[in-house]
């Protein structure tokens, strides 16, 4: 029978059900807020498997019958996954990953499918709560529950689960999830906000997670399962010790080796040693306790030295490398080198029909006019694997560094182009996500992109115990293996832009957070003084192959003069001048050329058929039809006045055609614009100023 909770959140119903849908799966939830309707399912394998990680997958689908839409493409079903739906997948893999017991390695699925979209509520973050509701009342074994919530920020006020259009006018969009005691995942972005108000605002976040808790905790009283005992494997008595007494100081040794790859080498010599040493003990057993000693002298050492793997004190970082212009047919390049992390990052320029069509159960049908897309080949950590499509990691980096760049980008109307970033990441060993952002900065102003300020990013790491913490800039892998904290943060001097945070133990305190920002801030100030040294602003022309793009705003009424019947004047004007020529329906005309020339010659041919009329000018006509009273006068493209018999000279006329007919040119002056478009000319008005003007010649 269905049990279901309903609550008040945030000003709309939250309801959360089971037993109705779903009832084969180990969880399953339907969670509802507003009319957004998720389906989340929540399975595992009571097989061990031989993984030495936890084997969770995390699906999240949008159907198109949500919204009342058909897919789109030939095909009308659904297929492979979109950026969006990879990017909530990862936004609810990394809330749950971390609240499993450590060891516990049996296959999991959770899926959540979209039901019902109101285009109000985002279905992600209804997500995160129904995959954690699903999870803790399955037999699987959870350290849960936890919340999702969202918040936006206008007019300096924090809002929790913003609608689309609340968000659309919000300075900030940031995804927090957590437990009671602490936050486990931040991810979002910013328009340049202080480090004091982006912590107020992950704070605030989780001072409304409890009631979210609260009632999966009494759904899971009524309906929840037996979980299973999950009992983690532990290795014979004393092997740990007489294993860190036979290879500690080989370790502390080879932790001082400076290259990523020599250091790796010898540590696997260890290793490799160590499990040959062991016969009769499983590799699985030796593997984990090597783990754990490699982590606590690490550890160790650094809380009681302050000094890291490579020697660098905790807000050193690493020497760092700018190059800019170093490819030389594209619109920009940048090369930029921290440490052992390199990005090569290449800004291209494109028109209106190089634009990403976006389909969004939120927001429908829209349009992409800046891309950041991060390659991760496996040459750069010297490894070997086939190539295949971008992983979710790729798109989750990519999507990142985007939300860093994205609000320094000029406003479209004064940059018409379509922007494409690729982050090629030639080597890696940390935070290649935030190489990524650097290098796409500088690649944007090698390619003459009039960004508002530079932006740079940085990895922060943290390890703690009891009584002791260490805040580390710009961390390496093995720090990050280590680390209690994954914190990525991007932005300028004037405020932060994207911010990315994984919690991977509890206790980490508000103050803790505040001086892990501050320390990032001054971070990127270091990063932003060498980048300026190589290119401090942009380049103030563009590549000579990047296309020129222009823009000219006219009548909205006068944009079916421009297009013409079936679109055939508009074709005449990209046949006679090679340009390219997209019209919004706005009025905005925008022109792309392969020289600056044919784009004037457009622009003037635009102006002609689209020049008004104004009360006082005087245009050469041509006279359409002659009539008794007067003559019809064509005064511009598809704009006609009329000429009375009595202003088509400065003496008597007995016949109109005495004077002109059909076919002439003539001069004539717009009198009056009539309220019903009307337009009265005057032929007689040119006369008299001719007259005037050779009379006051002769008197010269």
């Amino acid at each position: 029978m269905e049990e279901k909770i309903t609550i008040d959140y945030a000003g709309r119903p939250l309801t959360i059900s089971t037993d109705l849908l779903a009832k084969q799966a180990d969880g399953s939830v339907l969670a509802q807020y507003g009319d957004t309707v998720v389906l989340v399912t929540a399975v595992g394998d009571k097989k061990e498997t031989e993984r030495d990680f936890l084997p969770l997958t995390v699906n999240y689908q949008e159907m198109s019958y949500a919204a009342g839409r058909f897919p789109g493409g030939f095909i009308k079903r659904e297929g492979r996954p979109s950026d969006r739906e990879t990017l909530t997948s990862r936004l609810i893999d990394r809330s749950l990953r971390p609240m499993f017991p450590k060891g516990f390695n049996r296959e999991i699925q959770v899926i959540a499918t979209v039901l019902s979209a109101d285009q109000e509520n985002d279905p992600g973050i209804l997500s995160i709560i129904g995959a954690s509701c699903a999870l803790m009342l399955s037999w699987i074994p959870f350290h849960g529950p936890i919340g999702g919530v969202k918040v936006g920020r206008k007019d300096g006020r924090f809002i929790i689960n913003p609608t689309i259009a609340e968000l659309e006018e919000s300075d900030m969009d940031i995804v927090v999830s957590g437990t009671k005691d602490g936050i486990v995942m931040v991810e979002g972005a910013a328009k340049f906000a202080s480090g004091e108000d982006l912590i107020e605002a992950i704070h605030f976040a989780h001072s409304h997670l409890e009631p979210l808790i609260e009632c999966q905790e009494i759904l899971c009283k009524k309906k929840g399962k037996e979980k299973m005992v999950f009992v983690p494997k532990e290795p014979p008595q004393g092997l740990k010790e007489e294993i860190k007494g036979e290879i500690e100081k080989e370790l502390i040794e080879s932790f001082s080796i400076q290259g990523k790859l020599a250091r790796a080498e010898r540590l696997n010599e260890i290793y490799t040693r160590l499990v040959g040493s062991r016969e009769g003990i499983e590799e699985q057993t030796i593997k984990d306790i090597y783990e754990e000693i490699t982590r606590e002298i690490l550890r160790g050492q650094l809380l009681s030295t302050g000094k890291r793997i490579d020697g660098r004190s905790p807000e050193d970082i690493r020497n760092i490398s700018c190059a800019v212009g170093i490819l030389p047919r594209t619109h920009g390049s940048a090369l930029f080198t921290r440490g052992e992390t390199q990005a090569l990052a290449v800004t291209t320029f494109g028109t209106s029909e190089d634009e990403q069509k976006v389909e969004s159960l939120q927001t429908g049908e829209s349009f992409k006019t800046f891309l950041v897309h991060y390659n991760f080949p496996p040459f750069s950590v010297g490894e070997i694997a086939p190539l295949r499509a971008p992983s979710r990691r790729e798109i989750g980096h990519g999507n990142l560094a985007e939300r860093a760049l994205s609000p320094i980008l000029p406003d479209k109307k004064d940059f018409p182009y379509t922007i494409r970033i690729v982050s090629e990441i030639l080597e890696s060993n940390g935070s290649s996500s935030m190489a990524t952002v650097c290098g796409g900065c500088l690649s944007l102003m090698d390619a003459g992109v009039p960004i508002k300020e530079p932006v740079a990013g940085i990895a922060m790491g943290l390890v703690k115990d009891e009584d002791r913490e260490i805040i580390l800039s710009d961390i390496i892998g093995d720090e990050d293996h280590l680390g209690d904290m994954d914190f990525k943060v991007a932005g300028s001097r004037n405020g932060i832009t994207a911010i990315q945070m994984d919690i991977k133990v509890k206790g980490i305190t508000k103050e803790i957070m505040s001086k892990a920002v501050m320390q990032g801030q001054r971070g990127i100030n270091t990063i932003l003084d060498i980048m300026a040294q190589t290119l401090s602003k942009p380049r103030e022309s563009l590549s000579p192959y990047a296309p020129r793009m222009f823009t000219m705003q006219i009548n909205p009424e006068k944009i079916r003069d421009v297009i013409g019947p079936g679109g055939k004047v508009i074709r005449g004007i990209i046949e006679q001048t090679g340009v390219k020529i997209d019209i919004e329906d706005s009025g905005m005309v925008t022109i792309a050329s392969p020289d600056e020339e044919s784009a004037a010659k457009a622009i003037e041919i635009i102006k002609k058929l689209t020049k008004e009329v104004e009360v006082g000018e005087t245009y050469l006509g041509k006279v359409k039809k002659v009539i008794d009273a007067g003559v019809v006068v064509d005064i511009l493209p598809g704009v006609d006045g009329f000429v009375h018999i009595s202003q088509l000279s400065d003496g008597y006329i007995k016949k109109t055609s005495d004077v002109v007919k059909e076919g002439d040119e003539i001069l004539v002056k717009v009198v009056e614009v009539e309220p019903n478009g009307r337009i009265r000319l005057s032929r007689k008005a040119v006369l008299k100023e001719q007259q005037k003007k050779t009379g006051e010649h002769r008197n010269q």
